[in-house]
């Protein structure tokens, strides 16, 4: 029997909003092992770019199209970041309190939440957990300005870059999306242990490589 369609039957409007719950992860030889809780989150932008299409002619038609490398980047704008964070942005202190800027940069992870909300349920319909690796940051324009009668908190912004990591059975992984409406409920909730850490353990708070990801949120 054929589906008759519908649109915007109720509980089915849904959008997405809101970001929160930002995870500051540092590489270390290989394994995002030690998380660092990043308050102040204002925006995060992912910005896939190529898997721009290629014509190729032949026998005087469209022969086929190959398709470009996709990569992955985003910006993070933020009120404030974790101390921690200053070495992915080129800075490294000196002695206690004293930094030195233009220095190398460290590769870093990111986890993050953005809310999925519906005509039901307001904003705490679901969410999205993202996992960001191999990322980098660029140098960033920081604007200073008096104080007067309109005061304004000035926000740091970061062009950011990925490096996917390899894994096994699919194309390099630079993002991943886990979506709390369709995901194994207890799997997601032990993933997040492991983002997030616990005191029971205690479980330190450390980002899964793209393959233990899977593995984890396989029932």
């Amino acid at each position: 029997m054929a589906q008759l369609l519908s649109w915007d039957a109720a509980g089915d409007r849904f959008y997405e909003t809101g970001v929160d719950r930002g995870v500051l992860y540092l590489l270390t030889a290989g394994a995002y092992d030690t998380g660092f809780a990043w308050n102040g989150l204002v925006n995060v932008s992912e910005s896939p770019t190529g898997g721009e299409p290629t014509p190729l002619y032949a026998d005087n038609i469209k022969y086929l199209n190959l398709l470009s490398v996709e990569e992955f980047g985003m910006t993070i704008e933020a009120f404030t970041y974790p101390d921690e964070f200053a070495v992915c942005d080129g800075s490294l202190a000196a002695v206690s309190g004293t930094f030195l800027h233009g220095q190398a940069r460290a590769t870093f992870g990111l986890s993050y939440r953005t809310l999925i909300g519906n005509d039901e349920d307001g904003n705490g319909h679901g969410y999205l957990l993202h996992l960001a690796y191999g990322l980098l940051a660029s140098p960033s324009e920081r604007a200073y300005a008096t104080v007067n009668d309109s005061p304004e908190a000035i926000t740091f912004s970061w062009d950011v870059t990925s490096t996917p990591v390899v894994t096994a059975g699919y194309e390099p992984v630079s993002l991943i999306t886990i979506d709390s409406r369709t995901a194994d409920p207890t799997a997601l909730a032990a993933l997040e242990v492991i983002l997030y850490g616990d005191d029971v353990g205690p479980t330190q708070p450390l980002l899964p490589l793209p393959s233990a990801v899977i593995t984890a949120m396989t029932p």
